[in-house]
């Protein structure tokens, strides 16, 4: 694995509290439920104890939230957003892809989220050949309708901020809240934030590749086509052509692919782009750089519409802004180390591991960072358990585009769907090693694996062709 830069975390503030004499013991680590006092020496609240905490509430938090939730433990799913649904929210309508491919079920828990989505009718939802199309509104209440049938509690407007560590185990996160820092303890914690940030702030090992990061990319909405003018068949094409022709007069303007689609209620269009790709690779977990990426990004959202509506086509010319995202879509940051790095090559042979506990398809996206590897075409490959259990630190999984990785194979496998798979299955081995008082690591596999069958997953799927499964 070339160009790969592992990053250990040295010390983080809760270690520098540990070691300054200003932060207390925490929790004893035992197989029973938490049971220390609501308030600890450091002063900070003991907010609640549960069997299975999900931070982060993206479409892998929201497939291990129900995949947890569904056994009967007692799960949380944190979410630093007045909402549910992460990028499937704030990118306004992207097309949720890999749900169901070639139309069939991919689990209870993808099935449940869709169900729920598609009680709202026809404005909140339309399908495609293996994706949905979202009104985002409909959708981020479908969300509380499924977490709350299933049983899981959930908490907006709270950050994770660090974790709390007791020998080499993971038994709580600190969140920040408007009554300040406030921990929340659990027999296993489930890193579902997509820049592996409770890992990071627990010491794991992580991942990431400076000179190789795909680009971010904030999501527009337009309205007031006239589709008298511009045929629906036509927008994307010609709209793509004048961004491109006009970046002399609007520089910020992105270079590379533009891609514009009708939301699920077909009057308003959803736009992704190429983003940041003209920046060059950008880490936004420095808040530095963070900060100017939403800068840029905002002001290359109204040079792009103040192209359009400057063209000489009528169809464009009174072209509405609706709204942009509540932040920019993040496609890659921090991976996790695990015992086993999923790799590109695992991608393009359509790998089948012994200790699976979900596949992913789709292509290798890069998001318009570049254009190589055979197109982006990749096989259907299995996902090990070992990807989603941290190499040396107990009581955490990952899931999403956090799972242990290379660069290319987190493009491999970065699609909504799959985070949504890797989500179930990292929730359902929370809450089994949780009911069993073991850590993550040492659940038998097999009995995972049979949980995961009983929730509809097909772990021995054999087409491995994009397209013919």
């Amino acid at each position: 694995m070339k160009d790969i830069i592992m990053k250990k975390q040295k010390i983080c503030r809760r270690k520098f509290l540990v070691n300054s004499g200003l932060a207390a013991a925490g929790l004893a680590v035992t197989n029973q439920a938490c049971t220390s006092p609501r308030v600890e020496k450091t002063g900070r609240q003991i907010l609640d104890n549960v069997d299975v905490l999900v931070v982060g509430a993206g479409p892998a938090g929201i497939g291990a939230a129900l995949g947890a939730a569904r056994t009967g433990a007692k799960t949380m799913l944190i979410e630093n957003h007045s909402f549910l649904g992460g990028v499937a929210a704030w990118s306004l309508g992207m097309q949720i892809n890999q749900m169901r491919p070639t139309g069939v079920s991919r689990s209870v828990v993808h099935e449940h989220f869709i169900q729920k989505i598609q009680a709202y009718g026809d404005q909140a939802i339309r399908f495609g050949r293996h994706e949905i199309w979202c009104n985002v509104e409909y959708m981020k209440v479908a969300v509380l309708d499924a977490l709350e049938e299933s049983g899981c509690r959930y908490l907006l407007f709270s950050r994770a901020v660090d974790a709390v560590v007791e020998n080499n185990r993971i038994v709580g996160v600190v969140i920040a809240t408007k009554r300040g820092l406030k921990e929340i303890r659990a027999r296993v914690v489930v890193d579902c934030t997509g820049d592996a940030d409770v890992a990071y702030f627990a010491g794991a090992e992580t991942m990431i590749d400076p000179d190789d990061l795909m680009p971010q990319t904030l999501a527009l909405m337009l309205s007031n086509l006239d589709p008298g003018q511009l045929p629906p068949a036509e927008v994307q094409k010609t709209i793509a052509k004048t961004i491109h022709d006009s970046r002399q007069k609007y520089p910020l303007n992105p270079a590379g692919f533009i891609e514009v689609e009708p939301l699920a209620n077909s009057s308003s269009w959803w736009v992704n782009h190429a983003g940041t790709a003209d920046l060059g690779c950008i880490d936004v977990t420095d808040p530095y750089e963070f900060t100017r990426v939403a800068a840029f990004s905002s002001r290359q959202a109204i040079q792009m519409i103040q192209s359009i509506r400057d063209s000489d086509h009528p169809g464009l010319q009174r072209i509405e802004l609706v709204g942009t995202g509540p932040q920019v879509s993040v496609r890659e940051t921090r991976r996790v180390k695990g015992s086993y790095v999923l790799t590109e090559e695992d991608a393009w042979s359509g790998r089948v591991f012994e200790d699976t506990i979900g596949w992913r398809s789709g292509y290798l996206d890069l998001g318009g960072q570049k254009d190589r590897l055979d197109d982006g075409k990749m096989m259907v490959h299995d996902v090990p358990y070992r990807s989603i259990v941290p190499e040396k630190l107990d009581g955490l999984l990952m899931a999403g585009r956090c799972i242990s990785t290379t660069h290319l194979a987190t493009a491999a496998g970065k699609s909504m769907g799959n985070c949504m798979a890797t989500g179930h299955a990292a929730g359902l081995a929370a809450a089994m090693s949780s009911g069993k008082g073991i850590m993550p690591r040492e659940l038998k596999v097999k009995e995972l694996q049979d949980a995961l069958r009983a929730d509809g997953v097909d772990l021995d799927v054999k087409e491995r062709v994009q397209g013919k499964m």
